[in-house]
This record gives structure tokens, C-alpha cells and sequence, in this order.
């Protein structure tokens, strides 16, 4: 099985602030090594968790302590009411066939 590198972020915003973290939150140059990303918001609007899988956790690290990343952390600062992140190594499960 292979495994996977991903890097899960969850942040509270405040509220009615949706649309303008979204714009702050999308990297502009396209982050070396990283494979794919998701992001998914909670029915209110004020809870975002996004999952990034990279192709090692150094990909991730370069990513996490490059000046791009840290402009991008200062643009969505302003929405941000907290923060959970962490870096996690993992495979998908395979479901048995009913």
C-alpha cells in the first residue's frame, strides 16, 4: 500500500468571514512536492480544515518555512480566531466488499 504524507490544518474564523479568508488562504506559487490539497468548512462557515499530501515530510517542512507560506500565513492572520495543525503519515484503507 502506499503511504501518504499529509498536513491537516484547522482554523476557526470569524464569523462571516468565509469568502474573504478564502482568497487569503490559496497559495500563490504552487508549493513545491505537494500532491494534492483539500479543504472542507463546517455548515457555519467559521471552521476550515484543510489536508494537504505531499511526497515527503521535507517537501512539507520546505513548504511550511518558505517566505511564500509565511506571506501567505500574514494574509489569512486577520480571519483567524485559532489553529490546530499537525503532520501525519498514514495509507488509505481499503473497504471489504459487501
Amino acid at each position: 500500500m502506499e503511504e501518504h504524507f499529509v498536513w491537516v490544518t484547522t482554523r476557526r474564523i470569524r464569523p462571516g468571514t468565509l469568502e474573504d479568508f478564502e482568497g487569503a488562504w490559496r497559495p500563490g506559487p504552487h508549493p513545491q512536492g505537494l500532491r494534492r490539497a483539500f479543504a472542507y468548512w463546517s455548515e457555519d462557515g467559521q471552521e476550515i480544515t484543510g489536508l494537504s499530501f505531499w511526497d515527503s515530510k521535507e517537501s512539507c517542512d520546505s513548504w511550511r518555512t518558505s517566505e511564500s507560506e509565511a506571506q501567505r500565513r500574514a494574509a489569512m492572520a486577520p480571519y483567524v480566531v485559532e489553529e490546530r495543525e499537525g503532520f501525519y503519515h498514514g495509507r488509505e484503507l481499503i473497504l471489504p466488499h459487501k
